[in-house]
């Protein structure tokens, strides 16, 4: 894979990504790879290259501001920010240019906190993608601060401290569950096992139900 930079539309910052693309004198769909929670751009590689090999699509895998954690100089930004989604469309419309991407036959998968990130760019632009595929997702990073002991600090970091207070809006805006209007204009899949010992698996059945609850889920 290639590396390439691209330059955010919002702070003009110059992002990194990985790009394949695929071998083909046509148009051919682009599979978007989100990385985990804990990981850069370089962690769905091993993963997500033979599958695009395999179908004969083009693969980004953007870094979207890097891990979610505390030991990231810049992980404020990191975490679902408004500039980490953006820089994931910003990535997909750079490699359009120079590409032979099928802009109709766009897929985003990603699973824990590349779930997380998925759900939101669901929420972000619900119409951009043909497909969203969501994997053990954190849906309510005010839930997850108490849920998982090892995260806490690192969710304390990106989000300005604990949920309460004037950081409640932080954990707010970067939390799928506060989008489920946005989810369910989007067609996204969510899968969860349930003895999933980092996320529980309750995250994604409180989505679950309210999309459930959601009428437009309802009119598809």
């Amino acid at each position: 894979m290639n590396e390439i930079l691209i330059k955010s539309s919002i702070d003009g910052s110059f992002q990194p990504s990985l790009f394949h693309k695929a071998s083909s004198n046509k148009p051919r769909p682009l599979l978007v790879g989100l990385h985990t929670w804990s990981a850069d751009r370089f962690n769905q590689e091993r993963n997500m290259l033979p599958l695009a090999e395999e179908l004969g699509w083009s693969l980004l895998l953007p870094e979207f501001r890097g891990p979610n954690l505390y030991s990231n100089p810049i992980g404020i930004e990191a975490c679902g920010s408004t500039l980490a989604k953006q820089d994931i469309i910003d990535a997909v419309n750079y490699v359009s240019f120079d590409s032979e991407i099928d802009m109709t036959n766009i897929f985003l998968l990603g699973g824990s906190g590349g779930g997380h990130m998925a759900l939101l760019m669901s929420a972000y632009k619900p119409r951009f993608w043909k497909a969203v595929a969501s994997f053990c997702p954190i849906t309510d990073l005010a839930k997850w601060y108490y849920d998982n002991p090892n995260y806490t600090p690192h969710i304390h970091y990106c989000c300005g401290g604990k949920p309460d207070g004037e950081n409640i809006k932080e954990y707010v805006e970067r939390s799928p569950i506060t989008y489920i209007d946005r989810i369910a204009e989007s067609n996204t899949r969510i899968f969860h096992g349930k003895y999933d010992k980092s996320v529980p698996f309750t995250h994604s059945m409180e989505l679950y139900i309210q999309l459930s609850n959601n009428r437009s889920c309802l009119t598809k």
